[in-house]
C-alpha cells in the first residue's frame, strides 16, 4: 500500500505540476461535502463495486469530495496541537495519543489525554448502558483522488516537507516523520498491517487481508463508520439507546494518521477473534451511531497502551472495546 519515492528538487516540481492537473481534470464534479454529491466520483464508484451493499459513511464522502474541491498543496494549514483520538488505537502504542492541554502538561498518565469513552468494557454494550463520551473536533485530512495520490510523496520525509512548505523543525513536520515511522514498523506476531493514501487502496488493504483470512470464494465485504459529528461530540453522559452486532469474527480496522493529506493505517489482529457493533447513543437532546470494535485477545498489547490504564486491565485480561472517531473505518465479511 505504501508507494517509495527517492526525490529530488526537479522530481518535486514535476509532482506539483501533475498534480495540479489532475486537480483541474477532477474540478468539474459538482462541489458539496455528501455522499451523493461524491456518489459521482470515482472513490465513490470503486466503493460501490467492491463492498456492494455497503453505503459509503459521510465522513468518508466528506473527505473524498474537499481532496476534489480544495487541493492541500494549496489549502492553509492549521499548525495548532489537536487530540487525535486514532493515535491512541495502535496495538504496539508507543506516544500520547496527541499533545496535552497546557493545564495538564505536568502529567505523565497517558490516559490524561484520552478522550472520555474512547475505551470501554463489553459489558456496557447493552441498551440502557449509561456512558460518558466525548470527542475533540476533527481534524482529518482531504482523501486525494487515487490519480492525485499516485504522483504525490509518500514514503520519503524530505519529499513531502518540501512539496507541502512543512518547516522541517515545526510540530507538523515531526507528525510527518511518526506517520512514517508508524507505517515502516513490523507488525506484531499474527498481525497484518499497511498504510494506505487513497480510499481505494485502503478497501483494497481491507479485503485483501479479510480474504486472507477466510475461503475468499464469494464473501462479501462490507464496510462501516462511526456518524460522530466533524464538529466533535461534547463530553456529557449518554445512555446507549441502541445496539446492533455487526457479522464477522475477524475485522480489519483503519484508522487516519496525522499528515498533510488522508492516510489510513489499516490492520487486523492475528487468529485472536474481534466483535464489531453499530450503538445508538442519546443524550442532550442528541442521538450519535457509533462504530465500535472489541479486541477478544489483548496478550500482545503493548502494556502501556492507554485501554489498559482507563479500563483497569492488563494485557490478556478482559477484552477492550473501542469507538471508531470520525472517518476511521471497520470492515468485515457478510455472514
Amino acid at each position: 500500500m505504501q508507494v517509495h519515492y527517492t526525490m529530488h528538487p526537479h522530481a518535486i516540481l514535476l509532482i506539483f505540476m501533475a498534480t495540479a492537473a489532475a486537480f483541474a481534470g477532477a474540478a468539474h464534479v459538482l462541489p458539496g461535502t455528501t455522499a451523493a454529491t461524491a456518489a459521482a466520483t470515482p472513490a465513490a464508484r470503486f466503493w460501490d463495486q467492491a463492498l456492494p451493499g455497503s453505503h459509503m459513511p459521510n465522513s468518508i464522502a466528506e473527505l473524498v469530495q474537499k481532496g476534489i474541491d480544495r487541493s492541500p498543496l494549496k489549502e492553509e494549514r492549521d499548525a495548532s496541537p489537536y487530540i487525535q483520538p486514532s493515535a491512541c488505537l495502535g496495538y504496539t502504542y508507543q506516544i500520547t495519543c496527541g499533545k496535552p492541554p497546557p493545564q495538564e502538561s505536568s502529567s505523565s498518565s497517558a490516559s490524561a489525554f484520552t478522550p472520555a469513552g474512547l475505551f470501554f468494557h463489553e459489558s456496557q454494550i447493552r441498551t440502557g448502558a449509561a456512558m460518558t463520551v466525548s470527542f475533540p473536533p476533527a481534524s482529518v485530512r482531504p482523501i486525494l483522488p487515487l490519480s492525485v495520490a499516485k504522483n504525490v510523496p509518500f514514503a520519503a520525509a524530505a519529499a513531502v516537507l518540501a512539496i507541502f512548505s512543512i518547516p522541517p523543525r515545526s510540530d507538523a513536520a515531526a507528525q510527518v516523520r511518526s506517520t512514517l515511522l508508524g507505517c515502516r514498523a513490523p507488525p506484531l506476531a499474527g498481525e497484518t498491517k499497511a498504510c494506505a493514501t487513497s480510499l481505494e487502496a485502503t478497501v483494497r488493504a481491507a479485503t485483501t487481508m479479510l480474504m486472507s483470512s477466510t475461503a475468499g470464494d464469494g464473501e462479501v465485504v462490507w464496510a462501516a463508520a462511526s456518524a460522530v459529528p466533524r464538529g466533535g461530540v461534547p463530553r456529557r453522559e449518554y445512555a446507549v439507546a441502541a445496539v446492533a452486532a455487526l457479522d464477522g469474527d475477524r475485522h480489519v480496522a483503519c484508522h487516519d494518521e496525522p499528515f498533510p493529506y488522508a492516510v489510513f493505517q489499516c490492520h487486523m489482529t492475528g487468529q485472536s477473534t474481534t466483535r464489531a457493533y453499530m450503538m445508538t447513543l442519546s443524550g442532550g437532546g442528541q442521538d450519535v451511531a457509533m462504530a465500535a470494535l472489541c479486541h477478544r485477545d489483548t496478550s500482545s498489547w503493548n502494556p502501556a497502551h492507554p485501554a489498559f490504564e482507563v479500563l483497569e486491565t492488563k494485557p490478556g485480561g478482559a477484552p477492550v472495546c473501542h469507538f471508531m472517531p470520525y472517518a476511521n473505518m471497520v470492515f468485515g465479511v457478510k455472514d
